[in-house]
């Protein structure tokens, strides 16, 4: 018992060593920003949030962030985005 529970452990350890294993496909926070909370998230290869200047512009501070913060983890696609400029 103890020994499958040690080498499950080892084997987590290594796989946290190796963040190209984990690829996040979906995932949604709440994000306590300095004017408020928001629901952010990523669905498939789209972005999601519910701040204003997403809501504009389709890119925030809240989604640069999460790309920040879990870049070893997305996909190209997803790990960095361009504001849309509207006239």
């Amino acid at each position: 018992m103890y020994s499958s529970l040690i080498s499950m452990v080892e084997k987590a350890k290594r796989y946290a060593d190796e963040p190209e294993r984990i690829t996040i496909r979906e995932l949604e926070v709440d994000f306590r920003g300095n004017n408020g909370s928001h629901r952010v998230g990523l669905r498939g290869d789209e972005w999601h949030c519910e701040c204003d200047h997403f809501q504009a512009h389709q890119l925030c501070a809240h989604v640069m962030t999460l790309q920040r913060v879990f870049g070893a983890h997305l996909r190209d696609e997803v790990r960095y985005t361009q504001e849309r400029i509207t006239a």
